[in-house]
């Protein structure tokens, strides 16, 4: 048997509407909140949102790497607080125990620096990849090569996150710690579906970017009409719910992802 995507998807569906709850408390208080106070008391940031309609000018790289200068310290707060959500909502969907919301943010914080060591990994992995297929060859002046090397960069870094997907799952609901043997139990788990997994990964990505930019686009003329400050404040209290939102989406079709694939493992499906 395969990973089957309408189960998938039915799954997902399925984990969201039982736990929406929960997850809404979560959600809140681990990624709109800080996302929401980012956006309102960050002011260089609205002010990057402006500058979009010239994304690769100097004024927006300068710009872009004074808010990080300037903030890296905010960012790092608000990633590690987000981390601790992320694995937390994924322990809140462990079937064998039903944790409380304390539990799983227990088991989040808990995790989190497996989490935060497998991430760092997996970046490392993916600068090794690109400063062989890309790097090397620039540095010898290999024009074609770099060029060929960036196409490969990109099939490999969509083969290895898509292997590596699962890693969050195993740590915060598995209760695997070591984050070498999380990132390889993802790697053995997704085996032979890599392709299936990463063909429903990019619908569900492109079916929530239509939606959400149809769905901004309406909100922003909406409060556009009620002046500037009324705007930037209602943009981003909306944005801030629709990222909220994404992620809850992500982490229950992470965990019906990760059920699905340790079922197949469990009734001896065939590995590819």
């Amino acid at each position: 048997m395969k990973f089957d995507l309408d189960t998938a998807w039915k799954d997902t569906s399925r984990l969201l509407r039982d736990n929406f709850a929960l997850l809404v408390v979560l959600a809140g208080v681990f990624f709109f909140v800080p996302y929401a106070a980012l956006m309102l008391f960050v002011p260089e940031i609205a002010e990057l949102g402006q500058m979009q309609a010239d994304p690769g000018s100097d004024a927006m790289f300068d710009a872009l790497m004074a808010v990080y200068t300037n903030y890296w310290w905010v960012f790092l707060i608000v990633a590690i607080v987000q981390g601790i959500g992320l694995l937390a909502m994924l322990a809140l969907l462990r079937h064998r125990d039903k944790p409380t919301v304390a539990d799983a943010i227990t088991t989040g914080a808990v995790s989190f620096p497996s989490y935060f060591i497998a991430q760092l990994l997996q970046s490392l992995l993916l600068v090794f990849v690109s400063t062989l297929l890309i790097g090397i060859p620039l540095a010898v002046g290999f024009s074609v090569g770099a060029f060929l090397g960036v196409i490969a960069a990109f099939v490999a870094f969509v083969y290895i996150l898509t292997k590596l997907s699962l890693t969050s799952p195993i740590i915060a609901i598995e209760g695997v710690r070591n984050p070498i043997n999380a990132l390889g139990g993802s790697w053995k788990l997704t085996k032979g579906n890599s392709l299936r997994l990463f063909a429903f990964y990019a619908l569900i990505f492109i079916a929530f970017i239509i939606a959400s930019t149809v769905f901004s686009l309406i909100v922003n003329f909406l409060f556009a009409l009620a002046g500037p400050e009324i705007m930037l404040f209602g943009t981003t209290i909306v944005s801030s719910a629709v990222n909220a939102f994404f992620i809850m989406l992500i982490v229950c079709l992470l965990a019906a992802i990760h059920m699905q694939l340790v079922r197949l493992q469990k009734t001896g499906a065939p590995e590819a």
